[in-house]
This record gives structure tokens, sequence and C-alpha cells, in this order.
């Protein structure tokens, strides 16, 4: 005999609202994805490493050109709000000091995986694509790659390529960056 369950999906103003009334703290390791208050791997030695070379790296390389965001939420509709490891924001004055950047304020979003690849990649990216954020990247540890995802649709990436050891790579919206995987992995 199967269970029905019902699920209570939230929206991104009552996640607000729930941090606001204590129930969440700032310290919550969680983002709310689809509805749901997911929480977040705790993030291990490795993964700070990479998330720090990738902010030395961009800010560097973007300079005024983007603002390089880490671990800051980008609100994707009513009912979802990640916090990408790092992100490369269009650039503003306010810093969206008023608002959580969006899916149009977007050029490139990285998430490091050390023990979350499975979740990455069939949920989060499925996500970015459906809101059209222009590119990903997911810097798997594990297996020491850099997954590239471009060309949004509904239905996911329409391009995807992997890069390993000895590969470069730079971003669509700063082609004169180029990286290579060793520098970040």
């Amino acid at each position: 005999m199967a269970v029905q369950t019902l699920r209570r999906l939230f929206t991104v103003d009552e996640y607000h609202r729930m941090a606001q009334a204590g129930i969440l703290s700032e310290d919550d390791r969680i983002e709310l994805i689809e509805g749901e208050i997911v929480w977040m791997s705790p993030i291990g030695s490795r993964h700070a490493r990479c998330v720090r070379l990738l902010n030395r790296i961009f800010s560097k390389g973007v300079g005024d050109r983007a603002i390089v965001d880490v671990q800051n939420p980008i609100r994707l509709g009513e009912r979802s709000e990640p916090q990408p490891d790092v992100a490369l924001l269009k650039p503003r004055p306010d810093f969206y000091a008023g608002l959580h950047p969006g899916p149009d304020d977007v050029l490139l979003l990285v998430e490091v995986m050390e023990h979350s690849a499975a979740y990455d990649r069939e949920v989060k990216v499925p996500l970015y694509a459906r809101f059209g954020i222009p590119e990903v990247w997911l810097v798997d540890l594990e297996e020491e790659v850099v997954e590239v995802y471009q060309a949004p649709s509904p239905q996911g990436y329409q391009r995807a390529a992997r890069f390993g050891r000895g590969d470069r790579l730079a971003p669509q919206a700063f082609p004169d960056l180029v990286l290579m995987v060793d520098e970040i992995l």
C-alpha cells in the first residue's frame, strides 16, 4: 500500500520571514530549492580552498567588469534561492543592496562538489537551465574535472563539456580570462 504524503512548499518571501522570526539562522547551511528547505553539505577544506582560489582568480581576472560573489543567494523565481559557491554578476553601483541578484544578473555560476555531485547535477543544474543562467561550472574535486554547461533551455543545457587536468577553459562572458583546470583543482 502506497502512502501519500503532503508537502508544504515555501516561497522565497516565506523563507525570509522564517529567518526574520528566528526560525532559521544565518549560520544554518540551507538553501531554498523548488520550495523546499534543503540542508547543504558541510564545507570541507578542499572545497573551501577551491572556492578561495576561484574568488582570487576571478577577482583579479574580471576586475570591475563583474562582481565576484561567494556563497550568496541568487533568487530564481518565487520558490528558489540557491547559494552557489561562486557567481560572476553584472556590475551594479549598489552591489545589489536592495535585492538579491536574479537570473538576468548572472554571467556565470560555479558549484564546487566534494560530496554533492549527484544533487548538483540532477537538481541544481536543471534548475539553473530553466531560469536561463547562461553558464554553469561544476568543479568536481573527486573526479578532478570541471563540467561546463552552456546554452540554457527549459529542457536543460544544450551544451556540456568536461575539462580535466592540463585543459584550459574560459567563461563565455570573459573569453580573455583563460584558466588551467589544474589552477582550480
